[in-house]
């Protein structure tokens, strides 16, 4: 199966005949945490579309399921809703990032329509084995990469469009957050498939590509500072040039959990200036001052020395992901997320364990 193209974030939250989208599709939901029900449960009924049957076996997400969602089905195992494949459109896949591979590969076997959250697989090798499922199998499949769609990544599309930071040379991103006292789940807790580099490195290093194109190297340093898994994550990587004879993007990204003053959240510089976010989602940061204020509606700020002018945030938001998915499920739209990107983002987090074991900067 050739995957079809992908949209840009930023389009528009209608089908091509302006018919309106998103009322109708029906989701078999795997999971129902902070991601199945405070996220994907969410966006889908923002985007008028039902909930129809839900994997969950805790006895309070039980409860949760059902008052959030009262005709829908509980199913306590993946198999018995396999077996229900008729009364839904789109499997999506919020279990624990472990679990992911086999749900997905049992989807893409019963040629179920997927959406899996991120990371698709714990490892490059075998995101790779899924894409290669999907395609196998002729069964639609895409990677819920929401972070495309967030304001300060649209509105920086816009301003690189635009031109107006010139020639950039260096982009930084931090997802910071100070937990001395780190929570007890198994994104913490697991070292294999928790941890910040796969849970907000993937997320970095997709917007980093996103923006500047693929990566050819990797230095990184990785820590357990408060958790068995990573909660300390810096990554340094070197975009292949996109012009000839050009030098090419720096990126550098970071992740923590034990971070006193979070921020500045987004840094990117160019030979005509710098584009800088300094707070975000509402995370403390005594690098705060220049958002707060910022007029209504602006998103960062256009910066040259002392000099600052306020950027207009770019039309879109999360909000558009599901209206995407439906077209691509009943309308022949672009796939929202390509998969075989999330297996690039893959090969890039897996050069990063490789430089963190040996110290030295790793070639893709």
């Amino acid at each position: 199966m050739t995957q079809p193209r992908t949209p840009d974030p930023a389009g528009s939250s209608t089908s091509g005949d302006d018919r309106p989208v998103g009322s109708g599709l029906r989701v078999g939901l795997v999971g129902y945490g902070g991601s199945g029900r405070g996220i994907h449960a969410r966006l889908v009924r923002e985007a008028g579309g039902r909930v129809t049957d839900i994997v969950v076996r805790s006895p309070e997400r039980v409860a949760q399921a059902e008052k959030d969602w009262p005709d829908a089905v509980v199913h306590e195992d993946l198999g018995s809703l396999v077996a229900a494949r008729d009364r839904y459109d789109l499997m999506v896949v919020a279990s624990p990032s472990p679990l992911h591979e086999d749900h997905v590969g049992q989807a893409l076997v019963a040629g179920i329509p997927v959406l899996v959250d991120k990371p698709a697989a714990l490892d490059a090798d075998s995101g790779q084995a899924l894409v290669d499922l999907a395609a196998s199998t002729g069964t639609p499949y895409t990677v819920f990469q929401n972070r495309r769609w967030d304001p300060e990544q649209l509105t920086l599309r816009a301003v690189l469009r635009a031109g107006d930071l010139g020639t950039v040379h260096r982009f930084e991103r931090r997802w910071e957050r100070w937990r001395p006292v780190p929570q007890d789940r198994w994104k913490e807790n697991d070292p294999v498939g928790g941890g910040l580099l796969l849970d907000l490195g993937t997320h970095l290093v997709d917007s980093a590509t996103q923006l500047f194109g693929p990566v050819e190297s990797v230095y990184a340093e990785l820590r357990s500072l408060t958790t068995p898994a990573e909660d300390d994550v810096f990554l340094s990587l070197f975009h292949a040039p996109q012009s000839p004879g050009g030098l090419g993007v720096i990126s550098h990204l970071s992740a923590g959990a034990v971070v006193g003053a979070p921020g500045p959240r987004t840094r990117v510089l160019g030979s005509r200036g710098a584009y800088v976010v300094t707070t975000f989602e509402a995370e403390s940061s005594p690098f705060g001052e220049m958002d707060t204020d910022a007029p209504e509606g602006a998103e960062g700020w256009l910066a040259h020395g002392s000099e600052r002018t306020p950027v207009p945030s770019a039309p879109g938001g999360h909000g558009d992901f599901y209206p995407a998915v439906e077209r691509w499920l009943h309308e022949s739209g672009p796939v929202p997320v390509d998969p075989a990107d999330t297996v690039a983002t893959a090969r890039v987090l897996d050069a990063a364990r490789r430089s963190a074991a040996t110290g030295e900067r790793v070639q893709l």
